[in-house]
């Protein structure tokens, strides 16, 4: 199996990027791990199979942190100056120092905290749809499943209204996909722009706490440690980028999703309690991470009888497992009744992400309420002209529809 030719993952070509899976079945049939080819030229081992990628994401020889790789190129998409900084975040670090920034959060980020959105979240979700309802047309990506999680987020980070746009710009430009690697220039003077704006923010959480995450952040203790402020600007940017453009891709996502498929768009009109587990079956069919998620093994590592040297970048491919057969029956169909749905699209083990509640509950309000508001709900354009967007976050980059108006 280690003989074969890499496998090219052709983000340049608009087929691939619409639709990945039937390059992802192929894959995945021809065996466990796979060598493939992913943007930039880079390298890479794919784990195919769920129970495989299972154990992947819970194995200690494979490290979150990108200087344990042994290709430097994936160090040089990071801008130098800055390189320390960027990768002081939870999602690039393991234990200890992860143990530690994840207790740090998770005091802030409290499941009382996220519970106690939801009212402003329908807030949000409603004004939003008041702009929308009367016209009878819009894009669900630029007019809604965008500024929702912007919105959101934003407030429960402490942003001031008026600054949100820039920083909405700023994370985009930093975390851009595409069939090249970023550009390090750009990401490096978005970077600078966001480094500097978060300072200024911390300083005055610091001197003025209110009640919000980054003020919890900043006032965050365990055992008299509290996080750098290298680590709070990282922090800062991963919520941002994990909390911010993955739920845009699953509110985006979900209802492209529905709309390809009128009978699961009638089956949940028709029973809107359906919609908990509508959102595990969005994410486990088409979920905000494609192909997968990064690790960097520590060592000579075996899994599934293929040996992957140390160094080299291994891609649990969580958008390849969760349509495994030997794990979801049936996997290629959608099907919102699913039951026993334990995806991989919020990763495993100690990396599981920290912000999933916030996630699904944004996708049900969104979602049910775009559902109950827009009647007569239909896409303006065929399936296969909708926009995705290339490379690790998939979802569609615009999703025009028709109703009727009122709402």
């Amino acid at each position: 199996m280690s003989e074969q030719p890499p496998a090219l993952l052709p983000y340049a070509d608009p087929a691939f990027v619409a639709d990945p899976f039937p390059l992802y079945r192929q894959l995945r049939e021809d065996g466990p791990v796979r060598r493939v080819v992913i943007a930039g030229g880079l390298d890479a081992w794919l784990v195919t199979r769920y129970e495989d990628g299972l154990a992947a994401l819970s194995d200690t020889r494979l490290s979150s942190d990108v200087r344990d790789a042994s290709d430097a190129r994936l160090l040089r998409q990071l801008p130098e100056t800055e390189r320390e900084s960027m990768l002081s975040n939870m999602l690039r670090s393991d234990p200890p120092d992860h143990t530690r920034l994840r207790r740090l959060v998770s005091k802030a980020f409290t499941a009382r905290r996220v519970a106690g959105m939801r009212p402003r979240i329908q807030s949000i979700t409603d004004r939003l749809l008041d702009g929308i309802a009367p016209a009878g047309r819009a894009d669900l990506v630029a007019d809604f499943a965008l500024p929702l999680p912007v919105t959101v987020i934003s407030e429960l980070l402490g942003v001031p209204v008026d600054d949100r746009h820039e920083f909405q710009d700023w994370t985009d430009r930093m975390i851009r996909r595409g069939a090249e690697p970023p550009d390090p220039a750009v990401v490096n003077e978005a970077w600078q722009h966001m480094r500097a704006y978060v300072t200024g923010l911390i300083h005055a959480k610091r001197a003025r706490p209110g009640d919000d995450l980054l003020s919890g952040l900043v006032t965050a203790r365990d055992q008299e440690q509290r996080l750098s402020e290298d680590e709070l600007v990282a922090m800062v940017f991963l919520l941002l980028a994990a909390g911010y453009i993955t739920t845009v891709n699953l509110i985006g996502g979900g209802i492209a999703m529905l709309l390809a498929e009128p009978g699961q768009l009638d089956l949940l009109r028709s029973d809107p309690g359906l919609l908990p587990g509508a959102i595990e079956e969005f994410l486990r069919y088409d979920g905000p991470v494609s192909p997968g998620i990064a690790r960097f093994a520590r060592e000579d590592v075996e899994i599934a009888g293929v040996t992957v040297p140390r160094g080299a970048t291994v891609l649990i491919g969580s958008a390849v497992a969760d349509r495994d057969p030997a794990r979801f029956p049936d996997p290629d169909r959608l099907d919102i009744t699913r039951q026993d749905n334990a995806h991989l699209a919020f990763g495993h083990g100690i990396h599981y992400c920290l912000g999933a509640p916030l996630a699904r509950l944004e996708g049900q309000i969104a979602i049910g309420t775009a559902l109950r508001r827009l009647p007569g709900l239909a896409l303006a354009a065929p399936p296969d002209g909708i926009r995705w967007r290339p490379g690790g976050l998939r979802g569609p980059e615009s999703l025009p529809v028709t109703f009727t108006p009122g709402g």
